[in-house]
């Protein structure tokens, strides 16, 4: 039997609504006062809930509901409704929707298996590099069709919102679909890791260079080596002293007394390489996604002992991640401006934006290196975009070139609906293709089990 409608949840957020009005109108950004706050809180995350769960509900994503709550309380004010248009800019929400994405990428981190990502050998990086450069390049020639007045690392950032495959889309249809250990499976999700990668490495660079745009220094070929080197030797850095370190702090930890150490010293230890990154000119999120790369099993097992259920870091980190996730999302999603849909042109760059995003993917097929895989399952299983393609529009939305903001609110309007369709469109389609190929290998696998028997039959029946 289908769940009940949320009718008394919705009736209830929309009488929060109503209470929130006055609080949140007579309070700034930087205001002191706790009750905005704790009213936008209670709104994003009710919003995050019933919006994630009405997505699931038809099969989708909750990420979608999640950013379409954001969207329909951000513009309200089109309904003649103004009391919540300052909650997108409450300085607290902020820094809770920041710490939201360091929680994302380092439970992506975690989730990561790095031996894994080195089995499936030279396929993975093939199709992860083509998938990071074509994409990259169609975005840039979009955005430069569109918008010829824009700054060339606008065109450029706008390309690296293309970039990046949400590992956690294409993973749970694999899941569902029981082919996640199949040659197409460990393909897709290996390169899907290493595009991230990828994808982190690409923004570090663009960002450094529009911070240096921004100063007035002028372009060299050089910064943009010293970006590369400085973003890869942070990761090979922190791969590799990070695990000795890691040792150490948990042998630390294990001498201490007390029950509870386990997510304490593993949170530090995510802020802290989120906070050398960001010391090293990167974004944050690089130290977060390195940390749950790094952190291992064996090095907390004695503090994992002390936990009565016995929960490692993962476990741990998931009621906070679902707290402060998905007010990201919606805080994303409310800064979609649905009045910029109006401007002639901004539907159609959001439509080959789309377009560009989903044949971009498909030149990963040229990069599967195995015969008797499917190429066009692995080009599909790349589509999504997800919360990566958001956390990237939402650094651009911060950057700025001579005052100009790099992503600007047609842009980042358009990338938000781009990431939107690519999400949707990628569970069916690749549900359809993995179907199918798992069909016709079943027919396959049958032909020599049947000429088998036909060979039986006759020595069952005393015939050489």
């Amino acid at each position: 039997m289908a769940p009940p409608r949320p009718t008394l949840p919705a009736l209830l957020l929309g009488a929060a609504l109503l209470a929130a009005a006055p609080a949140l109108a007579a309070t700034g950004a930087s205001g002191p006062d706790m009750q905005p706050i704790l009213l936008a809180l209670m709104l994003m995350i009710l919003g995050a809930r019933l919006g994630g769960s009405a997505a699931e509900r038809f099969g989708q994503p909750a990420v979608l509901g999640e950013l379409a709550a954001g969207i329909a309380i951000g513009n309200l004010g089109l309904l003649g409704y103004h009391g919540l248009d300052g909650l997108r800019d409450l300085a607290a929400i902020q820094v809770f929707a920041q710490i939201g994405v360091l929680f994302l990428l380092f439970s992506v981190g975690l989730e990561s298996d790095l031996a894994k990502m080195a089995a499936v050998g030279g396929s993975a990086l093939l199709v992860a590099t083509l998938g990071v450069v074509a994409p990259m390049l169609l975005g840039l020639g979009v955005s430069r069709w569109f918008f010829p007045a824009h700054h060339p690392l606008s065109h450029w950032f706008v390309g690296a919102t293309l970039c990046a495959t949400s590992v956690g889309i294409t993973a749970r249809v694999l899941s569902d679909l029981k082919r996640t250990a199949s040659v197409e499976g460990r393909i897709i999700l290996g390169a899907a890791v290493i595009d991230d990668v990828m994808g982190l490495v690409v923004l570090a660079v663009v960002g450094g260079l529009i911070g240096a745009a921004d100063r007035g220094q002028a372009f060299h070929f050089g910064s943009v080596v010293w970006i590369l080197a400085k973003s890869l030797l942070f990761l090979a850095g922190a791969l590799l002293v990070g695990r000795w370190l890691s040792a150490r702090i948990f042998a630390l930890a294990t001498r201490l007394r007390g029950e509870g150490l386990l997510l304490p010293f593993g949170l530090a230890f995510c802020f802290g390489l989120a906070f050398l990154a960001a010391l090293a000119g990167l974004a944050p999120i690089v130290g977060a996604f390195a940390a749950g790369l790094i952190l291992d099993e064996r090095h907390y097992r004695e503090l994992m002992s002390r936990d009565r259920e016995g929960r490692d870091i993962q476990e741990l980190v998931g009621p906070i991640e679902s707290f402060l996730v998905p007010v990201f999302f919606v805080l994303m999603g409310m800064h979609v401006d649905l009045k910029v849909f109006g401007s002639p042109g901004t539907l159609g760059f959001a439509a080959l934006l789309t377009v560009a995003a989903v044949l971009g993917k498909q030149a990963c097929a040229i990069g599967v290196l195995e015969l008797d895989a499917d190429r066009l399952a692995v080009g599909l299983g790349m589509i999504p975009r997800g919360e990566v393609g958001l956390i990237f529009a939402s650094i651009g939305a911060t950057l700025m070139i001579g005052g100009e903001r790099v992503v600007d609110d047609t842009v980042y309007s358009a990338v938000v609906v781009m990431v939107a369709a690519t999400t949707l469109v990628t569970p069916p389609l690749l549900v359809w293709r993995m179907k199918g190929r798992g069909r016709s290998l079943r027919v396959r696998a049958s032909v020599p089990s049947a000429a088998a028997d036909h060979e039986r039959a006759p020595r069952s029946a005393g015939q050489p």
